[in-house]
């Protein structure tokens, strides 16, 4: 547990542990007091006890622990610390060579950039030969060659503005004679290693080859091996399909379009229909569907939604007709408005009314209290909100920054009334601002640090975090997945001072699988989420998924292949609880996951709340059987 007060937050986040354990599930996890199922090449001698493997070298050239098994794509993890004056590695793939010696790929510990070489090996064990292997391995499996522009450089990358962010990076750098953590993805011809769960370090070498892995022991010094774990990557498990009780899964789509959903009444017919992507899906039965705009599907293992992260709808010209914005983060084509034809039987007319979207997450909320929804997000490096001009709205929209530069996130955004003042502020991962009393419109928010999210692999910050009264003090919390491309799950209790200064404390549900967590349900990916009150007992609950290779068919983020879950926590207001709550999960589905949020809607108006997903797999809805009566908290 850790309390975040806004007074007493410089440095107080830098996280400096690393990850405990693999993020994968390992075939095996060395636990042994024997090398057996091992052998020893060069000159080293190799002893293990209660799971830790030592190397002492015999001479500096130094020697090998291989592995009697092999492998061509493999996930490694391992702990290591090395003594003064050794130096280690890990090789990959290593073939036996006709004089008797090995050749392979070479990963070496003793320095943070992890530059694996092609290396060759003579029949002592001494490395003769080392070819440094280019740098690669962004989001694609398999690393093309590298084009001319690459060759060039990319020229200068922009700076973040000198800000004082209350989340900061942990130094993941090596640390000498201390205890590292390595993890390495050996897969087709892209080698992904990962030092103290900090940023890949990837590199390119050719398709093919074959042989088992190989701890290093050289120079002067012993190193030491904990935890060593791998797991045969090439051969791929599927879990079990299962729907949680109480839903009803129905597919719209088999093909993915879109991470994003929205609901609304689009033909006027008095039932909801469902949007997602290009598709209007009408109700009641969802069977009938017409695009608004071409339906071009995206590859779902080589490429990102194409036109819309990100959905939403409102009567945005103010005619009576919902209309459809769509959202795309990055360079894409940023804000689009789609205007409703009114029912004419044809695709809707396009509006660009937005660019420099910078985040992968936006809501839309009603910041002002006008009756009409704003767009919140992050751009340009500001927390801002966009809205459409009432007499111009298919112009571009107009853009408040909240914040200063330096403090928008590409992950995590909420809107809420955090301070109980009746206006609505805003949240992000690293804290609130607060509406001034003057109007949302007139200038700067005043900023609140606070942290909301945890590194991990050098990105932070989850999806829609919810504002709501978690354990029931009258004092609204917050509620929000940690880290969208890798791991945690948490509540933020808001604690008053007596002089009224706001803080929170952290109450972790979920982290990596070395924690104890609610209801012993771990995923990683917590890429889209939402709330609503779902079993009908007038307190909102939390709804949240895995987002199936976030970042592509690619092993950037931890554990991509794990089962593409969806849950639901309920709030449980439980005075024996830490901060007088708990959130507990009950599966909704282990075969769909999320996209970018997650819609929790009562579609068919039985006063159960429903949820609609769009993801990898296709876009789906999961029918409430359960009979709840409920109410929407987030639209």
């Amino acid at each position: 547990m850790k309390i975040l007060y806004s007074a007493l937050l410089v440095g107080l986040f830098a996280v400096g542990a690393f990850a405990s354990g693999p993020s994968f599930h390992p075939d095996v996890t060395f636990a042994g007091s024997s090398t057996k199922g091992w052998h020893s090449f060069g000159e080293a001698r190799w002893t293990a006890d209660k799971g830790t493997i030592t190397g002492t070298p015999g001479s500096e050239t130094g020697g090998w622990l291989v592995l009697d098994d092999s492998f061509q794509d493999i996930s490694l993890f391992t702990e290591f610390r090395c003594e003064e004056g050794c130096e280690t590695g890990i090789l990959l793939r290593a073939e036996k060579m006709p004089d008797g010696g090995m050749r392979g790929v070479y990963v070496p510990l003793n320095d943070s950039m992890l530059d694996a070489s092609l290396v060759t090996i003579d029949a002592k064990g001494a490395i003769v030969k080392r070819d440094k292997l280019r740098r690669g391995g962004l989001l694609a499996r398999i690393t093309p060659p590298p084009s001319p522009q690459s060759q060039a450089g990319g020229g200068p990358r922009p700076q973040r503005p000198n800000v004082d962010l209350p989340l900061k990076a942990p130094d993941t750098s090596l640390r000498p004679h201390d205890w590292n953590s390595v993890e390495i993805f050996f897969d087709t011809n892209t080698v992904r290693s990962f030092l103290n769960d900090g940023h890949q370090q990837g590199a390119v070498t050719e398709d093919g080859g074959y042989g088992p892995i190989a701890l290093y022991a050289g120079g002067k010094g012993a190193v030491h091996f904990r935890g060593t774990a791998y797991m045969d990557m090439s051969l791929k498990v599927r879990d079990e399909e299962k729907v949680g009780a109480g839903f009803r899964k129905q597919r719209l789509s088999d093909f993915y379009y879109s991470w994003g959903t929205a609901a609304a009444d689009f033909n006027h017919d008095g039932v909801l229909d469902v949007i997602s992507g290009p598709y209007i899906y009408y109700g009641p039965d969802y069977r009938k569907s017409r695009e608004i705009y071409y339906a071009i599907s995206s590859n779902p293992t080589t490429e990102f939604a194409a036109d819309a992260t990100m959905e939403f709808t409102a009567d945005v010209n103010g005619d009576g007709w919902p209309d459809v914005i769509t959202v795309m983060f990055g360079g894409g084509p940023g804000v689009q408005l789609y205007i409703n034809p009114k029912g004419e039987k044809r695709r809707w007319e396009k509006y660009a009314v937005g660019t420099g979207v910078q985040s992968e997450i936006a809501i839309l909320s009603d910041i002002d209290h006008d009756g009409k929804p704003e767009l919140v997000y992050s751009g340009d490096g500001h927390v801002r909100y966009a809205k459409p001009d009432p007499a111009h709205p298919t112009d571009k929209w107009k853009v408040f920054d909240v914040s200063e530069a330096g403090y928008g996130a590409s992950h995590g955004i909420g809107a809420g009334d955090i301070n109980g003042d009746g206006r609505i502020d805003i949240v992000d991962p690293y804290g609130w601002w607060e509406q001034p009393a003057a109007g949302a419109d007139s200038g700067k928010w005043k900023y609140h640090p606070a942290g909301f999210g945890q590194f991990g692999r050098g990105l932070m910050g989850g999806s829609v975090m919810a504002v709501y009264d978690v354990n029931g003090d009258g004092l609204n919390d917050v509620v929000t997945s940690l880290n969208a491309h890798g791991w945690g799950l948490a509540w933020y209790e808001q604690k008053r001072s007596p002089s009224g200064e706001i803080a929170f404390t952290e109450h972790m549900v979920m982290n990596d699988r070395s924690t104890k967590n609610a209801g012993d349900v771990t995923f990683s990916e917590l890429h889209g989420t939402g709330f609503a009150d779902m079993d009908g007992d007038g307190i909102p609950d939390f709804v949240v998924g895995k987002r199936y290779f976030s970042h592509l068919d690619t092993n950037l983020d931890p554990d991509p292949r794990g089962a593409p879950v969806l849950y639901w926590y309920k709030t449980v207001r439980n005075p024996k609880a830490p901060g007088g709550a708990e959130l507990v999960p009950h599966l909704i589905d282990t075969h769909s996951g999320v996209g970018s949020d997650v819609l929790p809607v009562d579609l068919n108006h039985d006063g159960a709340m429903d949820v609609i997903t769009s993801t990898r797999f296709g876009t789906f809805i999961y029918w409430n059987t359960a009979g709840h009566s409920t109410t929407a908290s987030k639209k």
